[in-house]
Parts: structure tokens; C-alpha cells; sequence
């Protein structure tokens, strides 16, 4: 089994509603085992700002799934929840499920990128993930709560515990 982490986030259609299901999706997925969830965080919108506010997570999970097959699942997943994929970039969404790591692995293929790009850089992954993992190392880039000292909250805050 591999500890990857997943972002989750959510703008449209019940944001709440749409990580909670979200979480119950990936209870069920193959070969997968969900190990944590990060509590649910309300966040500013990156890029255009004339949408609403996000709701964001991060989830652990245990998987036998390749990377791109895992990939296939979530995108299952935020499909089977109404996403629409647009050429608009940080748009509004019903649901984006991101994988950020996969284990300890540097991916570069065309469809996946791990770590995933800006996690770095992003209030509404970065402490959703030290939540759950204070001591990660992230691969490539260094230590998480070291990053989390770099990161302004810029507004984060906790809205509701995930129910799993």
C-alpha cells in the first residue's frame, strides 16, 4: 500500500454536501483504504474572485492503485457529482479532487504531475495537510511545517468536521 494524499474542493451546488460525498466516494474505491480526513476549511478562490467562497480538505489514503489509475477514479468520482471540465482555469466547480502525493514519488506525465504543482504555495492545502501529517516531508520541495511558516492563512478557516 501506498499513503497518497488527495485535496478535495468545492464551491458550487453545496460545497459541504459535495466534500462529505466526496469522502463517502472514496470509502468505496478499489484497492483503496481511507485513512484520514482533514477537517473542512472555507477558502478564498484562487483566480477569479466574482465566484464563491471554496470549501476545501485533504484526505489520506491507502491504495494498491497505480497513480493513473487512481487518477481515472477521482475523476469518476467528480464527474459522477456534476463537474463540468472547462477551459476556465480556477473556476467555479461542483467538486476537484487532486492528488498532491503519492507516497514519496516525483510524477511527470501528461496527464499527472506529483507533487502537485502549487501545493507548496497553497493555504487550503497546506494546513489542511499538516493537519493530518505535521512531520511529511514532501518530495522535491522539504518539509511541511517548515512550508506551513512560509504560507499565509490568507482568511482559512475551519468550518465543520468531516463525518467518516
Amino acid at each position: 500500500m501506498i499513503r497518497v494524499y488527495l485535496g478535495l474542493g468545492a464551491n458550487l451546488e453545496a460545497p459541504l454536501q459535495q466534500l462529505q460525498q466526496a469522502v463517502n466516494a472514496l470509502m468505496q474505491l478499489p484497492k483503496s483504504s481511507l485513512a484520514a480526513v482533514s477537517s473542512f476549511y472555507g477558502s478564498k478562490p484562487m483566480g477569479p474572485q466574482d465566484q464563491p467562497d471554496y470549501v476545501n480538505a485533504v484526505a489520506a489514503l491507502d491504495t494498491h492503485l497505480a497513480p493513473e489509475a487512481l487518477l481515472d477514479e477521482l475523476q469518476r468520482i467528480e464527474l459522477e457529482q456534476g463537474r463540468q471540465r472547462k477551459d476556465e482555469r480556477w473556476g467555479p466547480r461542483t467538486l476537484d479532487l487532486d492528488i498532491l502525493l503519492y507516497g514519496e514519488e516525483i510524477l511527470a506525465t501528461p496527464r499527472l504531475t506529483v507533487p502537485h504543482y502549487g501545493l507548496h504555495q497553497r493555504e487550503f492545502v497546506v494546513y489542511p495537510l499538516l493537519e493530518l501529517a505535521p512531520a511529511l516531508q514532501i518530495p522535491g520541495i522539504g518539509a511541511l511545517a517548515e512550508i506551513a511558516l512560509q504560507v499565509p492563512r490568507n482568511g482559512l478557516t475551519i468550518l465543520a468536521a468531516p463525518q467518516v
